[in-house]
Formats: C-alpha cells, structure tokens, sequence
C-alpha cells in the first residue's frame, strides 16, 4: 500500500504539471521560451566538440588538477569566441543598417555560438601587415 504523503505529492505534481500546461499551451512566448533554453545548451555543447575534437569530448587523464585546466581553458575559448562573434554580428547589423529591419524572431535567432567558421585543425594564415580584424572599420 502506498504511503498517504506520496499520494499527496503525486496529486500536487499533476496540479503543478495541468498548471503548467495552462500556460504553456496558449503561450507563443512560453513555448519559446522553454524550448530556447535545451537549444542554447545544444549549441554550446556543439561548440565545445568542435574547440576540443580531438578528444571527443573526453577529458583524456585522471589527474584532477589536468581536467580542471582542461575545462577552464574550453571555458575561456568559448567565452572568447562569443565575445568575438558579437562583435563581428553587430558590426555587420550597424554597417548595413539592418538593426531595424530585424524581427523578434530575427533577434531571437542570433546567437554568439556559431561555430561554422573556425579552423579546428590548426592551420592559420597570419598576416601581420593588416590589422586585426576586430579593428578593421
């Protein structure tokens, strides 16, 4: 027989859930709102892959101190890549004027975790005769 008090939570949790849903049906807002949040750890998750593919996403030791380095250093690069990505996303709005023609949804839809761009294998070209492109007008 089952306990009075896990009879009681069940019913509070299906009052939570019918609560829930009653809101979230009707609600556009809502709807994106929660389906936002599993796509943005997604992307992140993508992201990360591609800054450390080369181990699959597997820290490859067992000393603690080399998998905390490990972590804080994918931490900082993709910290780093999205303040670059936005940059870059708004310097190209500003200079072709598009902030106004932007949607909700267009805004929605930007995200600084794009990742298509990046060279994972570890040949770059540098040029040290022109500037940084995060300063080129």
């Amino acid at each position: 027989m089952t306990h009075p008090t896990y009879k009681a939570l069940v019913e509070v949790g299906k009052a939570e859930k019918t609560i829930f849903l009653c809101a979230y049906l009707p609600s556009r807002e809502t709807q994106h709102e929660v389906n936002d949040g599993p796509q943005v750890v997604e992307n992140w998750n993508a992201t990360s892959d591609v800054i450390c593919y080369g181990r699959r996403g597997e820290l490859a030791t067992n000393s603690r101190e080399q998998q905390e380095i490990t972590l804080l250093s994918l931490q900082l690069l993709l910290n780093c890549l999205m303040l670059t990505n936005t940059i870059l996303v708004e310097r190209t709005l500003d200079r072709h004027g598009l902030w106004e023609r932007l949607s909700r949804e267009d805004l929605r839809a930007l995200t600084p975790l794009s990742h298509t761009h990046i060279n994972p294998y570890g040949v770059f070209e540098i040029n040290l005769e022109n500037p940084s492109f995060l300063n080129a007008a």
